[in-house]
């Protein structure tokens, strides 16, 4: 099934739940969790004016975003591998998928308005792009659920399917 998976981080709520809803799969699978945060640089900078946010500022937020991430998974259990990168969240998601090698990557869903159908999502983006799984996580999962992931015990086996009796 998914031995590795990717999950993109930006600690947002949608981010959050892409989160829980991949680390409950990835626990589920038993598979090596990957964790990115991608600081998404703006394109329109205009530093006279005010209007950007300074890079090392940017930087160091999502350090703190991926190292809160990266605490909620290991209090899961998991030993996650986290990385940052600078960029298109779209491209990098899918050049370190690519280059790990990863089987599932999880993103978040967050809804936009009627212009970026024009310009399209990065879930969309990642399907076009990626041979393996993409996730949009979205499924609400409650915080007594969550915990219950760090709860020890067995994994959840399925029921065995019927026998039907021979003619």
């Amino acid at each position: 099934m998914y031995k590795k998976v990717l999950l993109a981080y930006d600690g947002s709520i949608e981010g959050r739940r892409a989160l829980r809803e991949g680390a409950k799969l990835a626990q589920l699978c038993r598979a090596e969790v990957f964790l990115l945060a991608v600081v998404e640089l703006s394109p329109i900078v205009i530093p006279d004016a005010g209007l950007a946010v300074p890079t090392d500022e940017q930087t160091a937020n999502y350090e703190s975003i991926l190292a809160e991430g990266v605490e909620r998974l290991k209090a899961l259990g998991f030993s996650p591998t986290a990385r940052l990168e600078n960029g298109d969240p779209g491209h990098k998601i899918a050049d370190v998928a690519e280059e790990i090698g990863a089987h599932l990557v999880v993103v978040g869903h967050r809804s936009q308005g009627p212009l970026a159908r024009w310009f399209g999502s990065v879930g969309s983006y990642l399907v076009k792009r990626l041979r393996c799984g993409v996730l949009v996580g979205q499924t609400e999962i409650s915080d007594d659920e969550f915990e219950q992931l760090k709860q020890p015990g067995e994994m959840p086996t399925a029921d065995p399917a019927p026998v039907l009796p021979s003619e």
